[in-house]
């Protein structure tokens, strides 16, 4: 993978100039240097596998903490493959193998002495479309501290109202906690109570696939709003096919693409900024300037 700075090759007139896209990331690139104590998730030579066929090829990367990292590419290059390595999920699809070292906090999280569970607490997962449980909203949010041993009632009272604040969903379902079924909200509320179930488990990471993919402008731009406030205490890693919405929300962007095995594979990556204006790699300018993909 090329990391250098340099300007890509300047377009001829016969190429459509890069594609505007607004970028307002919050941080610099000077502050994306890799401080061993920053880093909160590293893969090293992570590929994996289902059954005898690569998905993802040779991946190595660094999540800094408390940011928000986008991985963006086209369809089918291993992006929600690769994301799902961060907390095993992967594990629970037949034939699929992970090869290479994750570390979060400098374990490898790979090892098969790690208890997936905690390490599902620690990640978090926000899936493409809302999933709340078929209870009530108070039920859905103390779903996971009561399957982990929490049951007092004023504990959970606090934990779901925290949780729900930090989701943004608060003022909007308080007076229906335990009459309103979580199906009963709409699809942007749903996600935002998604969100909220997964910070009631106190986690360190938190994943998300596509989570805005199905739902309209308006909640999509308050699920943005939020990823941007739940940085300050969390490390976020989105996948997104919105590329408007990477250069939005993201501190650092990992663009991945497909071999001629179709195996995915990382192309580069780097401060959003200079990936959404100054990428280093061909393959990357077009992908963003709309040349591929």
């Amino acid at each position: 993978m090329n990391t250098g700075e340099e300007m890509p090759a300047t377009a001829t007139s016969s190429e459509p100039a890069l594609r505007r896209v607004e970028v307002t990331p919050s941080r610099t690139a000077d502050e994306f240097a890799a401080r061993p104590e920053d880093v909160k998730i590293a893969t090293e030579h992570v590929s994996i596998l289902y059954g005898e066929k690569v998905a993802v090829r040779d991946v190595s990367l660094i999540v800094q903490d408390r940011s928000i990292m986008a991985l963006i590419g086209p369809s089918g290059s291993g992006k929600s493959t690769f994301l799902r390595c961060f907390n095993r999920m992967n594990d629970l699809i037949p034939g699929a193998s992970v090869q290479g070292k994750v570390h979060l906090d400098g374990e490898n999280i790979t090892d098969p002495d790690v208890s997936v569970v905690e390490l599902r607490r620690r990640v978090g997962m926000v899936f493409q479309r809302p999933n709340p449980f078929p209870m009530s909203i108070y039920e859905n949010v103390a779903y996971g501290p009561r399957r982990r041993g929490q049951n007092d009632r004023r504990k959970l009272d606090e934990l779901v109202e925290t949780s729900l604040k930090r989701a943004a969903l608060w003022d909007e379902v308080k007076d229906d906690l335990r009459r309103k079924s979580g199906l009963a909200l709409s699809g942007g509320q749903q996600q935002r109570l998604c969100i909220a179930r997964v910070l009631a488990t106190d986690p360190e990471v938190i994943l998300m696939d596509e989570p805005a993919s199905a739902l309209d402008p308006v909640s999509t731009l308050r699920i943005e709003e939020l990823m941007r406030e739940l940085r300050e205490a969390y490390t976020i890693v989105i996948v997104t096919h919105n590329m408007q919405q990477a250069a939005r929300v993201s501190d650092v962007t990992a663009f991945f693409t497909m071999a001629e095995d179709r195996a995915g594979y990382l192309v580069e990556v780097g401060p959003t900024g200079r990936i959404f204006t100054r990428p280093t790699e061909r393959l990357t300018e077009d992908y963003i300037s709309g040349r591929f993909g």
